[in-house]
Parts: structure tokens; C-alpha cells; sequence
């Protein structure tokens, strides 16, 4: 009896060792399939563009660097010149990070909303959760300088349409982050407040945003990095900024390469500047949370 077991635990042991064995050599084949299919259409799509742009892809890849390289050639023969220029150029760049932080400060309210309204347990109104994650999904989907390109054949150019747009992209994808976090947030304190028949205002002011106060504020910082680039990426298509001022001085070619020399490095510094400054209070806000 006992070899008799033995041995039919033997062969269950080998049925699932080979089972799983079929079932790792089927994920394998899956992965290399997918994998195949995705090379095919990335080589399919990228001849369709080159065909598209008349075949001058491989023809002007030899070329790709000589922009950059004139650029750099003429700021740094005028570079006793980029101070000046730097400083003439410092107002398009508040004018930037204006546009960055109204659109943050703008989107994050929004979101803040959106997130509130379409979380399980803390919505208002249950039923229309599903209008509201649709509202902030159709929001962050439409791209920046599609708003934007919209808004300022309304508007007209200038720094009021990129803010719009940088704005309504925030609060779909803040709402999107806010919403997630919402969703650990801990009932208790909300059904406490509740029982005291406090307002829907008052449970979420007093009892949710206390908790997620300090994640909603570190997404804020990292949007706010973002849409410093988004801003200036804006201004390539009349919104202002210091994005317009790049664009003019490229456009005019050689003989103004040092003032997009001195566009760039403003840029870049400040990119730098509030990614250092955003990182060192989102991880304090993150750590001090944790703990």
C-alpha cells in the first residue's frame, strides 16, 4: 500500500511538474509572438513614415548634428554676449514659469475635485462616478498643443491660451493621481464625521485631506516640473513664453544662434533649478508622511 502511494504521488508530482513546463513554454511562445508582431509594425510604421517624408530619412541622417553644431559654434564665439542676452531674455522666462504655476495651481484645484467626486466611498454622488474618471480621462487624452492650437485660433496668441490648455491637461491627469491615492484613504474618520451629520465639504476637508494632503502635494510638484516644459513647448506655436523666443531666434537662422544659446541655457538652469527644489520637498513630504 505504501509503494502504491508513493508511487501515485510520484506521478501527480510529474503531471505538475509537466503541466507547468507546457504552461512556461506556451508564456514563451506567447512573448515571442507578441514580440515578433510589435518589431513587424514598428519596421511597418517607420517605412510608411519614411515614405511619407519622401524617403530623406536615411539621406539627412548624416545631418542630424550640424544644426546643434552651428548653434554652439556661434554662441560660443559670441560669448561675452550671453549675459546680456540672458538678462534680456529673463522676463519670457517668468513669464514660462507663470504659465506653469497658474496651469498647476489651476489643475491641481481641478483634480483635487475630479478625484474627490469619482473615488468609491467618498463621492457625493455615487452614481456618476463613472461621468467624472470619464471627464478626467477625455482630459489628460487631448494632448497640450492640441488645446492650445484650438484656443488660440479663438483667443489669439499669447500666454492666456497655453495656460488654458496646460491647465485643462493637469487637472485630467492630477485627477487621475489624486483619484488613486483617495482610494487608501482610511473611511473611519469620514463615517465618524458623518454620524455628527457633518456636510460632504466637511468630511472630505476634515476627514480625507488630512491623510492625502501630503501625496496630492508631492504629484502637484512633479506636475509643476512638467508643465514648465510643456509651457515653453507651447510657445513653438505663438503661446508665449520663452518657447516664442526660441522659436523666433531658430527661425532666423545663423547670425541670432547665440540668443537661442542663451535661451537654452536659461531653460535648461531652470529646469534644473525647480527639478532639484520639487524633488527635495517631495521626498521630504513622501518620508515625513511614512513615518
Amino acid at each position: 500500500m505504501a509503494e502504491i502511494s508513493l508511487s501515485g504521488a510520484a506521478q501527480t508530482v510529474d503531471r505538475i511538474q509537466s503541466s507547468y513546463m507546457a504552461q512556461v513554454q506556451r508564456r514563451r511562445l506567447y512573448g515571442g509572438l507578441t514580440l515578433l508582431v510589435f518589431v513587424l509594425l514598428m519596421v511597418s510604421g517607420f517605412n510608411i513614415a519614411d515614405d511619407r517624408n519622401a524617403g530623406g530619412f536615411w539621406d539627412g541622417l548624416h545631418q542630424v548634428g550640424d544644426y546643434p553644431a552651428d548653434v554652439l559654434s556661434e554662441a560660443w564665439e559670441k560669448r561675452f554676449d550671453l549675459p546680456a542676452l540672458m538678462v534680456k531674455y529673463f522676463p519670457a522666462l517668468v513669464e514660462t514659469v507663470n504659465i506653469a504655476a497658474a496651469s498647476t495651481l489651476i489643475g491641481a484645484l481641478g483634480g483635487l475635485f475630479l478625484s474627490l467626486l469619482g473615488t468609491r466611498g467618498l463621492a457625493k454622488w455615487p452614481r456618476l462616478i463613472p461621468l467624472f474618471r470619464r471627464i478626467s480621462d477625455i482630459m489628460r487624452a487631448v494632448p497640450e498643443i492640441v488645446i492650445a492650437l484650438m484656443l488660440i485660433f479663438v483667443l489669439g496668441g499669447g500666454p492666456v491660451p497655453a495656460m488654458i490648455a496646460i491647465a485643462i491637461h493637469t487637472t485630467g491627469a492630477l485627477g487621475k493621481m489624486f483619484s488613486e491615492v483617495a482610494e487608501n484613504a482610511d473611511l473611519k474618520p469620514v463615517e465618524g464625521l458623518a454620524s455628527t451629520g457633518a456636510t460632504w465639504s466637511q468630511r472630505m476637508l476634515l476627514g480625507v485631506l488630512p491623510q492625502i494632503a501630503p501625496n496630492y502635494v508631492s504629484y502637484a510638484l512633479l506636475r509643476f516640473e512638467i508643465n514648465i516644459r510643456a509651457s515653453a513647448i507651447l510657445g513653438f506655436v505663438g503661446a508665449g513664453g520663452l518657447g516664442y523666443e526660441l522659436r523666433n531666434s531658430m527661425a532666423w537662422g545663423p547670425g541670432r544662434f547665440d540668443e537661442a544659446g542663451a535661451i537654452f541655457i536659461l531653460l535648461f538652469g531652470t529646469i534644473v533649478f525647480f527639478d532639484q527644489v520639487s524633488s527635495r520637498y517631495r521626498n521630504r513630504l513622501t518620508e515625513g508622511h511614512g513615518q
